[in-house]
């Protein structure tokens, strides 16, 4: 049997790989080109897919959204540009809950050696040699991995998670916060918990203005809405 070569995922924290890729929107230089914006890459098995095609439907009809948030879209399959182009043509005439007539103008990166794909650890031999896992990278303004999702080839993603990914990241950056579970903008947030006995001492007796406490390492600061 033949080893597949697979390189080693990039982890939270790091700098995205490198590349220089062909794409539906011409060459795109990875991530010198998205300088200062937010990015979602993000993979897909194949062209003229059931899965992909409603996905793409969806991400180009939240398009706006994204870009309201300084958030690009980057795809990513190992199939050629021709094929791409045929595609994304063919979605033009298709209908899917209330979306048609969509024009994808994010860039399709053509990806026919797996290199992309191996350098974010796409290609998982587990469920495809030949085809990228659904693999979603958000790549923050300086050019940081800060979100790594996977899902089967069989499974859809939550493009209303994706977003409140880029929204929680976005808040806690600007905020120095954290979020809770299931936060959505306007919710309370959480602040840092006291690193020192004395601190968390003071912070039990007062949390201070606009803020409450559940305990001393659980804090939160009111959002007003």
């Amino acid at each position: 049997m033949e080893e597949v070569s697979v390189n080693k995922m990039p982890l939270i924290g790091e700098e995205a790989p490198v590349f220089k890729a062909k794409t539906t929107q011409g060459v795109v230089n990875f991530p010198a080109d998205y300088k200062g914006k937010w990015v979602i890459l993000f993979s897909h098995p194949a062209d003229f897919t059931p899965v992909c095609t409603t996905e793409f439907m969806t991400f180009t009809s939240m398009l706006e959204e994204f870009k309201a948030l300084n958030t690009e879209l980057l795809g990513l399959s190992v199939d050629s540009v021709f094929s791409h182009i045929a595609w994304l043509r063919k979605i033009k005439d298709l209908e899917y809950k209330g979306m048609k007539n969509l024009e994808v103008t994010f860039p399709l990166i053509e990806d026919i050696t797996m290199e992309v794909a191996n350098k974010f650890g796409m290609i998982q031999p587990g469920q495809s040699t030949t085809q990228a896992v659904r693999a979603v990278f958000v790549v923050d303004p300086l050019g940081k991995i800060r979100c790594i999702l996977y899902y089967p080839l069989t499974l859809g993603r939550n493009f209303d998670e994706i977003k409140r990914i880029i929204l929680a990241l976005q808040k806690a950056d600007k905020d120095g916060v954290a979020t809770p579970a299931d936060w959505r903008p306007g919710d309370d947030v959480i602040v840092p918990a006291p690193a020192t006995f004395g601190g968390a001492k003071e912070r039990a007796l007062n949390p201070g203005e606009g803020r409450y406490c559940l305990d001393w390492f659980l804090c939160f600061k009111k959002e007003s809405k």
